[in-house]
């Protein structure tokens, strides 16, 4: 009996190993990336979040002029024409390395452009609490971004490297 539950505990070490070794990190944080970029993308269609985009653009040093040449639906529809474009080829990137490299492209410079806000934000740290470091306001919502920039980083650098290999 002890023999069959320790070929048991291997067999499943072994299956965990397998987990491990594996791409399921990088099919994950992919699968991640494709779903927040439809919900976030969904977002944009509507006027609820086309009024509460005007912080972030009013004040964004790389995408002010999305009022100026867009108005101020049109901005949060570009915006949402984007992230859908970025999420589909991400998702795309599951069979085609070369397209997922373009979706993460696209999502590096989608978080470079929000991550460049936070310095920006008004009233984006907490006076009463000494200021910097302490985030009030917008600026707890762009930091996620910091994470998602270097998650679109790395499906960059991992998407590379695969096409590459398959070169060589």
């Amino acid at each position: 009996m002890s023999t069959l539950a320790s070929e048991q505990r291997k067999s499943f070490a072994s299956r965990i190993s397998g987990l491990l070794a594996g791409d399921l990190d990088y099919h994950i944080v992919r699968a991640s990336m494709v779903i927040l970029f439809f919900f976030f993308g969904y977002q944009k269609w509507w006027a609820y979040e086309a009024n509460r985009l005007d912080p972030f653009i009013s004040n964004g040093p790389l995408i002010w002029w999305l009022y100026p040449a867009f108005g101020h639906q049109g901005a949060s529809w570009f915006l949402g024409v984007a992230e859908w474009t970025f999420g589909a080829l991400i998702f795309a990137g599951f069979w085609s390395k070369r397209l997922g490299i373009l979706g993460a492209l696209g999502s590096t410079g989608t978080f470079i452009a929000t991550v460049t806000i936070i310095p920006f934000m008004p009233d984006g740290w907490d006076a009463a609490a000494g200021g910097f470091p302490a985030m009030t306001g917008n600026v707890p919502f762009l930091m996620k971004d910091v994470v998602l920039l270097a998650v679109s980083l790395y499906l960059l650098k991992q998407d590379a490297a695969r096409v590459l290999r398959l070169e060589a």
